[in-house]
């Protein structure tokens, strides 16, 4: 059996024996939408006129609009003209300079004039602004705190504008429930330490994917997310191809619980036994742009493993690790436990969590990843590195009897139930 893998831009191939038992492990195929630009400005208008019958348009004198950054696959560029041709129809009054685009990326590093003209569609924005969150320089506006203690702080950009509006997409998420809703605007828009309270909070016991209802993580960032005041999400869900399935616009809860029961039939995969062996890919790019990406589809697969399973991960990981904090907390340790030790014993920091999520995996399974990331980078990182054909034919050589085989193509956003 020969199966092809999303990996990095491309595919990479493994031979499988045709005798083992195997199970692709994905959820049925989804259609894109026929005619997305239709379906968007009719979801999109509808949303503005409900919003606008709550907020005179009068009173809106300036429009801010959080995007996601590269390492989300939104199509950006075809759903922001829609929504700016629809603003301009129904707010005639406001002019380009009063509409600012942030690109909201949380802590990873805010894009370059070239990450810029990639993500956005720049020919259409005219005199609109455009600016790059930066979660350690950008200014801020306080919220207060929610009741979980959540210090809600927001680019001062956004949190200054009369409409608030986030663009984003509803995907399976490994302790946030499923993404989408307010979180591109409290994560991808918020300070250090707004960021870094709400990820405490994964922990707790239903601080975990496909869960919304009494999930901690989701509950603190719906609530920031009404203090920040977002006034409307329009928000995709894609198939595994990167395709629109659907579109959602609306109210921030509303549209992500909309998003999240059509994202639960297309990632959910249900599951009635686990396996030996479970090979996985990230899904391909921007999936596996960097190791710091990549856990997620490791802690994700992992789910569908028996106790002491192995685990193989494709992720080519082209931007390197991703996050210099988490690489740097790793290498001062000689083993992974001694880093899940540390990380217990003080208090919750971003980047460091990595070490911590990864360790979660590798204190249960062995784990080996195929990256085009150097040994040495991946053993600082308390990792192992092999190339994928090599090291299943050596899994299976070594068992003692016939594996069973569980291969998921796109780790990152499927989950099992």
């Amino acid at each position: 059996m020969y199966i092809q893998l999303p990996y990095a831009h491309g595919y990479y191939g493994i031979h499988l024996p045709d005798a083992l038992p195997c199970r692709t492990l994905q959820a049925s195929s989804w259609p894109a939408l026929e005619r997305l630009d239709i379906e968007l400005e009719s979801r999109v208008e509808s949303s503005l006129h409900d919003l606008f019958q709550k907020k005179p348009p009068t009173s809106v004198r300036h429009v801010a609009i959080a995007i996601p950054d590269e390492t989300r696959p939104t199509p950006v560029k075809s759903i922001l003209p829609v929504l700016l041709d629809k603003l301009s129809s129904m707010l005639p009054a406001l002019s380009g300079e009063h509409i600012s685009v942030i690109v909201c990326g949380g802590l990873h590093p805010p894009p370059d004039e070239a990450g810029l003209q990639a993500l956005l569609p720049m020919d259409k924005l005219g005199a609109i602004k455009v600016l790059a969150h930066d979660a350690g320089q950008s200014e801020f506006i306080d919220y207060g705190p929610t009741s979980r203690g959540t210090p809600v702080a927001i680019n001062a950009q956004f949190a200054r504008a009369d409409l608030k509006i986030v663009i984003g997409q509803v995907d399976p998420h490994q302790f946030v429930g499923f993404t989408g809703g307010a979180k591109g605007v409290v994560i991808g828009a918020g300070a250090e330490k707004t960021i870094e309270h709400n990820h405490s909070l994964l922990f707790e016991e239903n601080a975990r994917v496909g869960v919304l209802e009494g999930n901690p993580v989701r509950e603190d960032m719906n609530e920031a997310g009404r203090l920040i005041g977002i006034d409307m999400a329009l928000n995709v869900v894609l198939n595994p191809a990167k395709e629109v399935v659907d579109v959602f616009a609306g109210e921030p809860e509303d549209v992500l619980r909309q998003g999240a029961s059509l994202c639960s039939k297309v990632y959910g995969v249900s599951l009635d036994e686990r396996f030996d062996i479970i090979v996985a890919s990230c899904g391909g790019y921007p999936k596996d742009i960097t190791l710091y990406q990549a856990q997620k589809g490791l802690n994700m697969a992992s789910q569908a493993l028996k106790p002491g399973g192995k685990i193989l991960l494709l992720a080519a990981c082209e931007q390197g690790v991703g996050d210099q904090r988490y690489y740097d907390y790793a290498c001062s340790f000689q083993s992974i436990q001694d880093a899940m030790q540390d990380f217990k014993s003080r208090s919750f920091e971003m980047g460091l969590h990595k070490c911590y999520l990864f360790g979660c995996t590798l204190n249960k399974h062995e784990a080996v990843i195929h990256t085009e990331l150097e040994q040495e980078t991946i053993a600082n990182c308390l990792l192992a590195k092999g190339e994928a054909q090599k090291t299943l034919n050596a899994w299976i050589a070594s068992f003692p009897g016939t594996p069973s085989i569980g291969v998921v193509p796109y780790a990152n956003t499927t989950y099992f139930y």
